[in-house]
């Protein structure tokens, strides 16, 4: 499988790190254990089209929210969760 990063253009799945569905919202902090449980555990695993975040450990250390189809093995639009700084900047 190939990801094209928008930064450094299309790569192999293997400079990416996977880490899950791209919109999973993480339970507040005074939430109970059980939601903080189902955060972690209980999660979908869709048939289809979804989103997931990707590290890009091996380039350019961009996180990417990739819309990709599990059925069909094929992504079809990667896009960066935040724009990476310019070097030298401070955040």
């Amino acid at each position: 499988m190939r990801i094209r990063c928008p930064y450094c253009g299309e790569r192999s799945v293997d400079e990416f790190v996977a880490m899950g569905p791209a919109d999973l919202a993480r339970p507040a902090a005074d939430a109970p254990d059980e939601a903080f449980f189902a955060y972690v555990y209980e999660r979908e695993n869709p048939r289809g089209a979804h989103r997931e975040l990707y590290y890009h450990a091996y380039g350019c250390h961009a996180w990417l929210a990739v819309s990709r189809d599990t059925l069909l093995h094929e992504v079809r639009t990667a896009e960066p969760m935040m724009p990476i700084e310019a070097e030298g900047e401070t955040p």
